[in-house]
């Protein structure tokens, strides 16, 4: 009776840990070259164009270690928070900030990501520290994580909906600053065909993660982590962000 009932257990306990990874995730970026991309190159369009980047990269391997389905979708930044935050079985890339922290189950660190601040070369600028860019106008990225932390500290930023407009404000000195990683910033200026620009200041180094709906099993967060993990240490993380430099 006793082996009967184990192998009942048994049974339903590996049942359910299948059904559990079964349902695909779906994942959702902003426009964030070279992070997240239209192949088209569009800052926008439909949801479901094709996609390139980095996370398309990261995703695709992890999903062919773990054999999780995925989607991946760029959304407009408020719109990805909104439907991670409440909709089972979805997530985003973000940084993963105090805020944040308890809302999301998170997987990562997948890249590392601190946040900068940007000058032309030509103007000379230099910060010893973040207070001294408070006599400068700051371009920021509407709703994103870098310039609201500028702004709740009484900073004069300036945002834009797309962060590549900054490439062109910074050139012509329309904005002192421009605060964005600064790979980002960096890939976003060769791009536009822009150069000269240079980093400043480092505000925090820190690293993008996905933060999953806390709907997601634990122990499907433990597996992804563990294949994040294995991918870094293999050198396979790596390899994706210079195929971006």
């Amino acid at each position: 009776m006793k082996t009967t009932l184990f192998r009942i257990g048994l049974m339903l306990f590996l049942f359910w840990g299948n059904v559990a990874y079964a349902e695909p995730l779906h994942l959702l970026a902003q426009d964030f070259p070279p992070l997240a991309m239209r192949v088209s190159g569009e800052s926008s369009g439909n949801p479901d164009d094709p996609l390139t980047g980095i996370y398309m990269d990261i995703v695709k391997e992890m999903s062919k270690r773990s054999g999780i389905e995925y989607t991946l979708k760029i959304y407009t930044w408020e719109r990805a928070y909104k439907t991670a935050l409440e909709t089972p079985g979805y997530g985003l890339f973000s940084f993963r900030t105090p805020e944040r922290e308890g809302l999301f189950h998170w997987v990562g660190p997948l890249i590392p990501m601190d946040w900068t601040l940007l000058a032309k070369k030509s103007r000379n600028i230099k910060l010893k520290s973040l207070e001294d860019a408070r006599k400068y106008k700051i371009g920021g990225y509407k709703n994103g994580a870098i310039g609201m932390f500028l702004e709740k500290q009484g900073f004069d930023v300036e945002s834009v909906s797309f962060n590549h407009l900054n490439v062109r404000k910074l050139d012509a000195e329309k904005i002192d600053l421009w605060a964005v990683p600064e790979a980002v910033g960096q890939y976003l200026a060769k791009r536009e065909g822009v150069s000269g620009f240079e980093r400043v200041f480092t505000i925090k180094e820190l690293g993008i993660f996905m933060g999953l709906n806390k709907s997601v099993s634990p122990d499907l967060i433990a597996k992804l982590n563990k294949i994040i993990q294995e991918m870094k240490d293999d050198g396979t993380l790596e390899k994706i962000y210079v195929r971006y430099r």
